[in-house]
């Protein structure tokens, strides 16, 4: 061990008495770990709400859907639906017509964008297991609405009264007088109404694919998106480059989306709001670097006998330099650790218990979720370093160490 690093460890694990110094020398190492913990903390609950509402859109949105990047249909004829079946990581997939619609309740309205599905859309995302009220029956006269929706319309279950779905008629050149000139209208039954996420509840009905493509004037096997459920452990972006790659000489030009492009606004805000929480907290670890900086300062002044020993035997400014430089080193390094493991044992209590509850409500969740992940750890400890070995790098190069 190099005598520089000898004597700043001997500093800081030497017993001392109790001065101003000391204090703050404690004060400046709390107030990093702190930080450090406060870091760790509110990454690990940011990832955990992040993965909820990723889970939650994952339940309405299928793994990978193909839509036509011109116009709003495409022929599943056209697309070689055998070959999209054959290829390697693909499980399942259902057609989907997607449409806004305008659906009337008695003397209650709403504008929803309607998707019809067949039978087998449970099998890709689940929605079945998410609702609220009802049962999840697919069928030409039932209808499943987000429960935002189905309030609003101040809809019951069981109902005796169908709802009127409108869908502006495509062959028509003019709005017509009456509603039948302007639209064409089918009804079917409230039989379900889910609660997955706002956006989703007050946006989106369900209903039976072939109502749809009636009410649209579709051909039977037109659909607005292909929804593709993956194999097990498959990899969403290596079976979207093979979906890619198949699709690019079809008649129709056709786009292969994942989770992320499905709802591109969302995952945007969301790595913009986690950048941004980075980095005021990288702020709060900057301003307890300012303590470090009196610390280390004041302990130089104190030290002015030693350091004049340490010059009578021989020691070079750059050597003193390096001393005091490690020092404020060490003490980064313990109080970094110490908060990355306290962050650490907090997030895994709240993993484990929940001690912090969500509060009185209707949640998905009862306690702040939490994930945790490496990558944090890891950039977490670097950021605080990084800080803390900037401040200590200007403070013992102007330090008067003559």
């Amino acid at each position: 061990m190099r005598i520089e690093t000898l004597i700043a460890v001997r500093y800081l694990f030497a017993r001392r008495q109790r001065s101003i110094v000391n204090i703050i020398s404690w004060i400046s190492l709390v107030g990093l770990l702190v930080s450090t913990t406060a870091l760790i903390i509110v990454l690990s609950v940011y990832n955990g709400i992040g993965e909820l509402t990723k889970n939650l859109f994952s339940t309405f949105d299928p793994e990978l859907v193909i839509e036509p990047t011109q116009g709003k249909t495409f022929r599943l004829t056209d697309m070689g639906l055998q070959r999209v079946a054959a290829t390697e990581g693909v499980a399942d997939m259902v057609p989907l017509v997607t449409e806004t619609a305008w659906i009337t309740y008695g003397d209650n309205q709403a504008i929803v964008s309607l998707r019809g599905v067949s039978d087998g859309y449970h099998r890709l995302t689940g929605l079945d297991t998410l609702l609220h009220d009802g049962q999840y029956l697919i069928g030409e006269n039932t209808l499943i609405l987000g429960g935002e929706i189905f309030y609003r319309l101040g809809m019951k279950i069981p109902s005796a009264v169908p709802a009127a779905i409108h869908i502006p008629k495509r062959t028509t050149t003019s709005l017509g007088v009456t509603l039948d000139e302007a639209f064409n209208i089918a009804y079917a039954y409230p039989v379900a109404n889910f609660f997955i996420q706002q956006d989703i509840d007050e946006r989106y009905a369900v209903t039976d694919i072939g109502l749809v493509r009636t009410l649209m004037d579709y051909a039977p096997d037109e659909c607005t998106s292909l929804a593709l459920r993956l194999q097990p452990g498959a990899n969403p972006s290596k079976v979207k480059q093979r979906l890619t790659t198949l699709l690019s000489n079809a008649p129709t030009p056709l786009i292969v989306k994942d989770r992320h492009d499905q709802q591109p606004l969302y995952f945007k805000i969301f790595r913009t709001e986690r950048l941004g929480i980075y980095l005021i907290l990288s702020l709060i670890v900057l301003i307890s670097t300012l303590s470090l900086v009196a610390s280390l300062s004041l302990l130089i002044i104190s030290k002015h006998r030693d350091i004049f020993m340490l010059r009578s035997m021989g020691m070079t400014t750059r050597q003193l330099r390096r001393s005091f430089f490690a020092e404020g080193l060490l003490i980064c390094a313990l109080a970094v650790v110490a908060g990355l493991l306290l962050g650490f044992t907090i997030c895994l209590l709240q993993q484990q218990f929940g001690l912090i509850r969500m509060g009185d409500g209707n949640f998905v969740v009862s306690a702040f979720p939490v994930s945790m992940r490496a990558k944090d750890f890891l950039a977490t400890f670097l950021l605080v370093m990084a800080i803390s070995t900037l401040s200590v790098t200007l403070t013992t190069r102007h330090a008067p160490l003559q």
